[in-house]
């Protein structure tokens, strides 16, 4: 099962400068919370549908389309009651806290889709050479791809230990949620204590190789901007005017 979100695709957006994507992503994020109008929010959340398709990197959205539509549906249901609103629908839902909430459910699944095409045509080595050439501290650029990697391997982990017990017999199926939930508590245990070991391994592999000793570095990986780039900042600085635009005149 692959667990990474990388795509390795041949696209416009994968031969993009991962400084370039960066800035792209930080864009759409100010786009986002800018509003909280259902509108310029779905507005918002085509133009990244069609950038993601230019990156052929839509095929993540199946993997977290359920957190997605949770969202969604909780952000919907809780504005709805507890926002106030002047044009009441039934109960304590208001035309205006639904709005509100649909907003934010948009805002909330845009933002996530963001990031999503970005790790997924942008691989980890790239994120960080792109963050230590925005002048970032070695140190954190490190720590955010180790952040990046260790999720997939926690994941690894817990899909592994799951399986090991089912294979022994443990019953994870019946019952109830609570029931359910109480079964997968005991699992906590091996994942964490797996997830230390790693870490403390890691670690040993740093101090080993000498990490942090140079303060500059070389990096068989080269990147830089090009033509595309500039087009692509342009565009996406020109998208973010009109969203301002919006917002600031009403």
């Amino acid at each position: 099962m692959n667990l990474f979100l990388f795509l390795d695709r041949d696209s416009p957006v994968h031969s993009l400068d991962p400084r370039t994507k960066i800035f792209l992503l930080l864009g759409s994020f100010v786009a986002a919370v800018l509003f909280f109008q259902p509108g310029p929010l779905f507005a918002l959340l085509l133009v990244l549908l069609v950038y993601g398709a230019m990156g052929r990197a839509l095929q993540n959205l199946r993997r977290i389309w359920l957190l997605l539509l949770s969202i969604a549906i909780v952000s919907i249901m809780s504005w709805s009651v507890f926002a106030r609103g002047a044009t009441p629908v039934f109960w304590r839902v208001t035309w205006e806290g639904f709005l509100y909430g649909l907003g934010a459910a948009i805002k909330i699944d845009s933002m996530i889709i963001a990031g999503l095409i970005f790790l997924s045509t942008t691989k980890t080595e790239e994120i960080v050479l792109g963050l230590i050439r925005l002048r970032v501290p070695y140190q954190a650029a490190f720590a955010f791809s180790l952040a990046i990697r260790m999720v997939p391997t926690i994941i690894g982990t817990a899909v592994t230990v799951t399986e090991a017990q089912r294979s022994r017999g443990l019953d994870l199926e019946s019952g109830g949620p609570l029931a359910r939930l109480r079964k997968h508590i005991p699992l906590l245990v091996p994942i964490f204590l797996d997830t230390l070991r790693n870490t403390d391994q890691l670690a040993k592999a740093l101090e080993s190789r000498g990490f942090g000793a140079r303060r500059e570095r070389t990096s068989y990986l080269e990147i830089g901007f090009h033509a595309a780039d500039g087009l692509a900042l342009a565009l996406g600085a020109l998208i973010l005017a009109i969203f301002v635009a919006i917002r600031f005149t009403g």
